[in-house]
């Protein structure tokens, strides 16, 4: 009974963020989360008091998730050269691959969506996404502190400011992506990023392509 238990739970969640990432938070009504789920309401309300609850566990799950997604692709980077500007450049490149491969605007990130209605979460959600934000600030930054240690950079660096423009532009393009319903933009904006930051630390394009 358990396993089915996590299995229902598992299930609402994913329905309820695909409705929340196409059409938004508070456009999506728990009857439409039930529909889509295949459930009964007393099942829903069983597993998620409140649509309040169930939006904190989404936020808290997909943390998780991207979490994991930063530390297994910046690890993969690291295994492939000791240079941690380097590493940063391979560590988009593992992005682009997949975002070259899209032909559909990717749907975005659900912090994204949240955040634009922000007054309807609790503030444990909201610390749930700012904390999320906060680990990529700190190992992007950490790497570039790494990067500006061994070789100084072309021109002077805020580690924080640009770990977080990363961020930006990830979540700039997606929103611009869906926007002119382009598919391309992601890897685009990611291939700019990724150019400026090898320029700023005098990295030649082949280097790329002798790491990966």
């Amino acid at each position: 009974m358990a396993r089915n238990g996590e299995k229902t739970h598992k299930a609402i969640m994913d329905a309820a963020e695909e409705l929340i990432m196409a059409q938004g938070y508070s456009a999506t009504a728990i009857d439409q989360i039930i529909a889509r789920a295949g459930i009964t309401k007393g099942t829903f309300f069983y597993h998620f008091p409140t649509k309040v609850d169930l939006a904190h566990e989404l936020a808290e799950r997909y943390a998780r998730r991207d979490t994991r997604q930063l530390a297994g692709k910046m690890e993969a980077a690291e295994q492939a050269t000791p240079d941690p500007a380097l590493q940063l450049l391979l560590f988009l490149e593992q992005f682009i691959d997949i975002a070259e491969q899209w032909t559909t605007p990717y749907p975005g990130c659900l912090f994204a969506s949240f955040c634009y209605e922000a007054g309807l979460f609790e503030d444990r959600t909201t610390e749930v996404m700012r904390d999320s934000m906060l680990v990529w600030r700190t190992r992007i930054a950490d790497k570039l502190r790494a990067a500006a240690a061994r070789s100084e950079p072309r021109l002077p660096v805020d580690a924080d400011s640009l770990a977080d423009a990363v961020t930006v532009v990830f979540e700039g393009a997606f929103i611009v992506s869906r926007t002119l319903d382009d598919a391309r933009i992601v890897a685009q904006q990611l291939r700019h990023l990724q150019n400026y930051l090898r320029l700023l630390f005098g990295l030649e394009a082949a280097a790329i392509e002798r790491a990966a």
